[in-house]
């Protein structure tokens, strides 16, 4: 049976393949690990974990830009999480962790207190881990540039859940083709990364987190967002609107030992 494909069309067809390969390749992966203690106490093991162990370890994976962040200090709501971020330039990276940090053996030594802890006194109430990949617009993450006391900067987790697959589709076409991550960009929001949950608690679902120098800054560039034309554009554009069904907005500090 001959191929009714001309060698013309074949090699275009393979070029459209191939570029599409590369770029998908391009996209990098996130895990946000989200550590949920209880007091002070179950603070300091995580921090010492993470600061003297498991982080240094990852960078002896070549793994960087590492973001370690708290909840803002917030009378209404309960500072009980350590959030940590961390890039994978591939699945297969991400799917080799656990292995290379059990083999490690100054990860083990340093880590001790926290991997051998007993179950009277544990060092976390609970971990929940979210897999990532990054959106078109920003294939690449970006450690954020922001200066200033660590203590008084802004870095605002937001979580957008969708009503149904197509209608988030929609809201993640409203961040690329439809110019969301331009405007923030255009803006001065100094985002770090935006991407779809591939595999989490919420689905469908999609994860940005943009950084400020304080609430000052913070308040005055979402005004800014609020009332330029190209938000007033978009906003009310048919296929947009009713796209989110659930969001969540933390906002959170870096930590000392924090990349970025």
């Amino acid at each position: 049976m001959k191929n009714k494909f001309s060698i013309p069309v074949l090699l275009f067809l393979l070029a459209v393949i191939t570029s599409f390969s590369s770029f998908a390749q391009e996209k990098e992966y996130y895990e946000l690990k989200t550590y949920t203690i209880k007091n002070e106490t179950q603070e300091k093991m995580v921090d010492d974990y993470l600061k003297n162990a498991y982080i240094p370890a990852l960078k002896r994976m070549g793994i960087e830009n590492i973001g370690v962040f708290k909840v803002r200090p917030n009378k209404f709501k309960v500072s009980n999480k350590i959030y940590v971020l961390i890039p994978f330039q591939s699945l297969a990276t991400f799917d080799k962790l656990e292995a290379m940090l059990a083999v490690d053996k100054t990860h083990l030594y340093a880590g001790a207190d926290y991997i051998n802890a007993t179950h009277d006194k544990k060092p976390f109430e609970r971990i929940s881990s979210v897999l990532l990949r990054a959106f078109s617009d920003m294939p690449k993450m970006k450690p954020s540039e922001v200066e200033g006391s660590r203590a008084d900067r802004v870095y605002e987790l937001r979580s957008y859940e969708g009503p149904t697959e197509a209608m988030y589709q929609r809201k993640v076409n409203m961040f690329n083709e439809g110019g969301e991550v331009e405007l923030f960009e255009k803006l001065g929001f100094n985002a770090v990364f935006y991407a779809d949950v591939i595999s989490g608690d919420k689905m469908p679902n999609l994860m940005y987190m943009t950084t400020f120098t304080n609430m000052e800054k913070r308040d005055a560039l979402w005004k800014d967002f609020v009332d330029s034309d190209k938000w007033k554009e978009i906003s009310v554009m048919d296929k947009y609107l009713n796209t989110v069904s659930h969001a969540d907005i933390d906002l959170l500090y870096p930590t000392e030992y924090s990349d970025y």
